[in-house]
């Protein structure tokens, strides 16, 4: 029973705010989204927010909207492109895009199956444009900080520093979602030095150094997390 202190001190507390609401069931649910995929259930998110099954129904309209938002919620590129932001435009142009390499197989490597689910909730069904709109967008973000990381040294270069950014994104996502299943992983600095050097040997000569390449003996298996 009830006591008329324990009352009132319920009477006291302040409901919580529709977005605070919101944002704990996010925050609830992103966790479990790593340990089960989109296997998680309504219930096991409100036991981890402390609320009825029901309340997650009184915030969002059905499970997927509450998924999609944490999936959102937990692929925000800022994180990553504050780290990109604070490489050092002093370091040489293989140093800074390695360090962007290494951010980028990071973000990959730490949310691949997130990344997954992300794609096959949205993009496919079509049923969260504006979520698709948010990944599409924060693909953008990313491409264009690492094509900031590279501009400086664009005169080296003979691409563009936005083509060569893509192609450094494309090789970040094929070393994390390569369609093999190989379980090896190529670090940011293998991946640079395939962009920048190839894989030719070049004969040293006088007016052309001989390029240190990626050995066979470098593959490693880091997977950035």
């Amino acid at each position: 029973m009830t006591s008329p202190d324990q009352a009132e001190r319920r009477r006291r507390v302040p409901a919580m705010a529709p977005e605070d609401r919101r944002a704990a069931l996010i925050a609830a649910t992103v966790p479990l989204l790593h340990e089960h995929g989109l296997d998680v259930t309504t219930r096991q998110i409100a036991k981890a927010a402390g609320v009825a099954e029901g309340t997650v129904f009184g915030v969002f309209p059905d499970k997927n909207s509450l998924i999609v938002a944490a999936l959102m919620h937990a692929l925000d590129p800022r994180p990553t492109l504050d780290a990109m932001a604070a490489i050092d435009p002093r370091d040489g142009l293989r140093e800074r895009m390695t360090a962007a390499a290494t951010l980028v197989n990071e973000r990959f490597a730490g949310n691949a199956h997130l990344m997954s689910a992300a794609r096959s909730l949205m993009l496919a069904a079509e049923s969260h444009p504006g979520a698709a709109e948010q990944m599409t967008r924060s693909r953008q973000s990313l491409l264009d900080a690492l094509t900031g990381v590279i501009e400086p040294d664009a005169g080296l270069l003979r691409r563009s520093p936005g083509a060569v950014a893509r192609l450094l994104l494309l090789f970040c996502g094929a070393n994390t979602f390569g369609p093999f299943g190989d379980p090896r992983r190529f670090d940011g600095g293998e991946i640079v030095s395939l962009l920048l050097d190839g894989l030719l040997v070049t004969p040293a000569g006088p007016e052309s150094p001989a390029i240190p390449l990626i050995a066979a003996s470098h593959d490693h298996t880091h997977g950035g997390a």
